[in-house]
């Protein structure tokens, strides 16, 4: 069996091996159906269809870039907590999401709004697909929104209802699963377009039986599916003996949830994959689970597999493959080679020949310590690079301990280190706690990676953020029954970190409206959905784990545990919307099927929690059962830096630099900060800068040379997701969206807009 996943790490099929090799002035792209031209423009997510966020323009040098000023801002006039949304940008028109999750089209130039489609409220908030005719006259715009893929024409903002099904696509379909036994199925990315084709990843969920994150692509046009890849196979398919017989019936994630890359030149895309779930204990899932925590790269025509590698077999520490995998041009062993290279969760970076998939650099298979959970069966081997050094920390000890925490805590983790267990793949217990380093949120995610193609060099932004876990048996959800004091103190806990903020410390209200006694107003199911999915104002909150929504359901129930609420209890946008000011055209995207709503009915969601007929369960299902949830609670567990840019070099396979990402007020130092790179990004230049925006409120400016600092600018609130860059009228342009939280606390929220922030050069004397 382990000879057989070896081999399946590194097989190739035929059809990889005929793509075609294109010399270097073959890969010179022109203008597609995407509309871009390769690294002059931002018409796409990231940029372009590499997603190497690499910029070909020259205005903006290392010699003249701190001159760089605000040249105008777009506020988004409202109080969504944070976009982290990427502006797109096509000819003089900049689409934005802003006022209360509206899709808005700003005239470059002037400033001005052209059109609004108001009332998105759960669309996709990390960005939007922009296609285009050959002749341009048909001009669109795709997202995800409630389970559904919707089209928007670019030019008048309206929605186009001969899209799939009167304007949308139902995303539950084509899953191989009953659509209303699945909750979600939306992708919180916006995807790729390739040629007439939207390729699609989703965001199923974490729970049991969330639904397959099976990758599709449709017809940009009319919505007909093109084509379904199994990431969990079916029988008959590669990869469906790494799993229980009847796992394609009931397991569910292994899904591109993070970003997709395309080689348009071959038409290869690559999806980076996440864990099956549930992410902690594999006792239903036995085997190493193709295609699990993989880089998969497919035909982006059929959907037909080139070749794929595993980054972890069976995963049991949620090490999802989410940053985008990068397209770089190396000279490896006196040959040139087209390279990716993909960055991990767990702090690896693996790279391969992009068309043959076979590995730069030999990849080992190591042994690692198994599992003594009763009725786990952990991978006896997991895959190590051999070359190219980890660009994160994997291992704690009591040496490690943030040495600018107080004596109490200082010495307090001392003892739960002293007591835990750590170090890459180390099991997870219900005897002991496990401290993962990097964790679930740590390493590289999405929007943590970069590249400049031409010269082989990959950016991987890099968090040291630790998982501290204790699985416990799983108890069946017990609504009706009084809150134990764990119980309280856990709902308490995510109560805080999640809600706090916008619904007050008495649960009565504040930025959002009052969840006191939502038992009253929402059912359990509906409950979860919002929670899930996100709502109105409210992002998704996609890491809360099923036991936490049921620990603040009850909580936030008073712990009476009435499930009748309303099983309706909101529409698409949560009643009835107001509408922003400006050009409004339309509201709300396209007339919903009743069925991509929430969870459907209760009987629906009732069985998405069920084993199929004939699939023998575990005797025990261990869960997570830290008090914050994923074991996240603690990113400044470890002293600095905990945020940092590493630049590697692939034609040479060392890291060319390491430097902190971040300011420390508290310590007055460049340390990093604490997920100061989570949901956040960067920009390569040709002319040798790499952009970079973090947490503490900057955006900066480092020499690729060196990384030595070449520029920083200091915002008043936190710049969130990936930023852009473009071309208008001879001036080069960096946009940035500053929605995040306030820096200066004192001041009220009100106080300070969010808004899109606009830098540029100062005007030449001969420009207007």
């Amino acid at each position: 069996m382990i000879a057989a996943v070896l081999i399946a790490n590194f097989i190739q099929c035929n059809t990889a091996r005929k793509v075609q090799q294109l010399s270097s002035a073959e890969l010179s792209m022109g203008q597609g159906s995407s509309g871009s031209i390769a690294h002059k423009t931002w018409t796409q997510y990231g940029g372009g269809a590499d997603q190497s966020k690499y910029v070909d323009l020259k205005q903006i040098t290392k010699e003249n870039v701190t001159e760089l000023q605000v040249a105008w801002e777009y506020p988004t006039k409202d109080n969504v907590s944070a976009y982290r949304f990427n502006p797109v940008i096509v000819d003089n028109v900049m689409y934005v999401l802003a006022k209360n999750n509206s899709l808005v089209a700003v005239d470059v130039t002037t400033g001005k709004e052209i059109w609004i489609h108001a009332n998105l409220n759960t669309a996709s908030k990390r960005g939007i697909n922009y296609w285009e005719s050959k002749d341009r006259k048909d001009r669109r715009l795709l997202f995800c929104i409630n389970n559904t893929l919707q089209a928007i024409d670019a030019s008048t903002g309206k929605s186009i209802l001969n899209f799939g099904n009167n304007g949308s696509v139902n995303l539950k379909e084509d899953l191989g699963r009953d659509p209303t036994t699945i909750l979600r199925a939306t992708s919180s990315s916006p995807g790729h377009i390739f040629e007439d084709l939207i390729l699609l990843g989703s965001s199923p969920g974490e729970g049991w039986f969330s639904a397959p994150g099976h990758i599709r692509a449709y017809n940009v046009v009319t919505g007909k599916l093109a084509w379904v890849f199994h990431t969990i196979p079916h029988p008959g398919e590669y990869g469906y003996e790494t799993w229980p017989k009847d796992a394609y019936k009931y397991v569910g994630g292994v899904n591109t949830w993070g970003e997709i890359t395309v080689d348009e030149k071959r038409g290869i895309a690559y999806f980076p994959l996440g864990s099956p779930t549930y992410d902690y204990f594999g006792g239903d899932r036995a085997g190493a689970g193709l295609f699990g925590n993989s880089i998969v790269a497919l035909d982006a025509r059929t959907g037909k597999r080139l070749w794929h590698f595993q980054t972890v077999h069976h995963d049991l520490w949620d090490f999802d493959v989410a940053a985008a995998p990068q397209l770089v041009s190396v000279n490896h062993g006196g040959k040139n080679i087209d390279a990716v290279a993909i960055a991990t969760k767990q702090g690896f970076l693996f790279a391969f020949n992009r068309v043959t998939g076979e590995p730069l650099w030999p990849i080992e298979e190591r042994p690692v310590i198994a599992s003594e959970i009763p009725g786990e069966k952990s991978w006896p081997t997991q895959p190590f690079p051999t070359v190219l050094p980890p660009f994160s920390r994997q291992k704690i000890t009591v040496e490690d301990v943030n040495p600018y925490l107080t004596d109490k805590e200082k010495e307090e983790w001392k003892k739960r280190i002293a007591s835990a267990k750590s170090g890459l793949f180390y099991p997870l217990s219900d005897k002991y706690e496990t401290i993962t380093m990097p964790g679930a949120n740590g390493g590289a995610i999405f929007g943590n990676t970069a590249a400049n193609p031409v010269k082989g060099i990959v950016y991987v932004a890099n968090m040291d953020k630790p998982s501290v876990y204790r699985l416990k048996k799983e108890e069946p959800p017990a609504l009706r029954t009084p809150m134990s004091a764990e119980d309280t103190v856990r709902a308490l806990t995510a109560y805080v970190q999640y809600c706090q903020s916008c619904h007050g410390a008495n649960k009565t209200g504040a930025v959002g409206p009052s969840l006191a006694n939502i038992n009253t107003r929402l059912s359990y199911d509906n409950f979860q959905t919002v929670v899930n999915i996100g709502r109105a104002q409210m992002p998704s909150f996609l890491h809360i784990g099923d036991q936490a929504i049921i620990d603040l359901y009850k909580y936030l129930s008073n712990a009476q545990g009435r499930q009748g609420g309303r099983q309706g209890g909101f529409n698409q946008q949560g009643g009835a919307a107001a509408m922003p000011e400006g050009p409004v055209v339309a509201s709300s995207g396209a007339p919903l099927p009743q069925q991509t709503q929430g969870s459907g009915s209760g009987r629906g969601g009732a069985a998405t929690r069920t084993y199929p007929e004939g699939v023998i369960p575990p005797k025990v299902r261990y869960v997570d059962g830290s008090t914050t949830g994923y074991g996240l609670g603690h990113p400044n567990l470890l002293g600095p830096p905990w945020s940092s840019i590493v630049a590697y070099d692939l034609n040479t396979g060392k890291i060319k630099w390491t430097r902190p990402h971040g300011f420390d007020e508290k310590i007055g130092k460049e340390t990093g900060l604490p997920s100061g790179i989570q949901g956040k990004g960067m920009i390569i230049t040709s002319t040798g800068i790499v952009f970079a925006t973090c947490l503490d409120g900057r955006i900066y400016a480092y020499d690729e040379d060196n990384g030595n600092k070449l520029w920083s600018t200091k915002l008043q609130r936190v710049p969130e997701g990936i930023p852009a860059m473009y071309e208008n009228g001879g001036r080069q342009y960096l946009v940035v969206c500053a929605t995040g939280a306030l820096i200066d606390k004192s001041k009220k929220d009100t106080e300070v807009p969010r808004e899109y922030i606009v830098f540029a050069l100062p005007k030449r004397n001969n420009e207007k």
